[in-house]
């Protein structure tokens, strides 16, 4: 958790640049709580000593704070508002150990008791590739019910998942963001209502006018957006992980820095490749 001398000094720059606000979270408009828009991920910069890097983490947020995320400055004001009530985040991951124990009713006992006693609204977080168990459709129907739980980040990639959790929610207050740029097109299209996206932390802007395209209808420009973000998002998540997003941050005006151990840096051939994935779709 970051001092408060340096989250004051964040959340004045972060001020003067977004565009959104947190919309329906406290407006009395009847939603529970307004997850719909772009979030980047915010890496964590490092020293060469492996300690957290305060300054430069103050000085990539106020450079993403330029962008009309959904969450940047939302992000600080609910941690230090979340800091003050005891909690450390909003977004849960699926249990996985022993995932073989973990059927639809254990997942929804889990998730029913964290929403009951969490001072702050619960993401749900279904990330297979990192888990090795995607939330199913059944426990996410079921916990949309929940007047804590607001809505779901899915990493998973499968679109149609997606669409029929959109469909079998659709009389709740939930909300569906994508867990990737890679997919937030077709996201869209079948009822998400934004994403969680890595590749925002290095193209922005990008990411930004992807959602603008999809929310105003104008398909064909997203469809050739979307193209040129897939190789770029595989890159900096599947493919080359958190050292391929720190290094594509340094090429970008942002401070990437390095990664903890049991993370390793890029080979030269890997940095290639990465760098080949970003210019030969137009970016660098």
């Amino acid at each position: 958790m970051l001092g408060r001398g340096v989250w004051s000094s964040v959340r004045q720059g972060l001020s003067r640049g977004l565009s959104r606000n947190v919309g329906g979270w406290a407006s009395g408009e009847g939603r529970k709580v307004d997850i719909a828009g772009i979030y980047p991920p915010v890496t964590t910069p490092f020293t060469a000593t492996a300690e957290v890097d305060y300054g430069k983490l103050e000085e990539n947020l106020h450079k993403l704070g330029t962008f009309p995320f959904r969450a940047t400055q939302a992000t600080v004001e609910m941690t230090v508002s979340m800091a003050q009530v005891g909690a450390d985040a909003a977004i849960v991951v699926t249990p996985c150990y022993y995932r073989g124990r973990m059927s639809s009713a254990a997942l929804i006992h889990h998730y029913t008791k964290v929403a009951d006693l969490s001072p702050v609204p619960v993401v749900l977080y279904s990330v297979p590739a990192n888990t090795g168990l995607a939330l199913p459709v059944d426990a996410v129907v079921t916990l949309s019910q929940h007047p804590n739980i607001v809505g779901i980040k899915d990493s998973g990639g499968d679109v149609t998942r997606m669409g029929l959790m959109v469909h079998k929610t659709r009389r709740q207050d939930f909300q569906v963001l994508a867990g990737s740029a890679g997919f937030l097109l077709a996201s869209y299209a079948v009822g998400a209502v934004g994403g969680v996206c890595a590749l925002a932390n290095v193209l922005g802007a990008q990411v930004c006018q992807l959602e603008r395209l999809c929310l105003t209808g104008q398909w064909e420009d997203a469809q050739k957006l979307q193209h040129r973000l897939i190789e770029p998002n595989t890159a900096v998540t599947r493919r080359f992980g958190i050292p391929g997003l720190k290094k594509t941050m340094d090429w970008f005006g942002y401070y990437g820095g390095p990664c903890r151990a049991p993370l390793q840096e890029l080979s030269p051939t890997d940095e290639e490749e990465l760098r080949m994935d970003f210019s030969s779709n137009g970016w660098l």
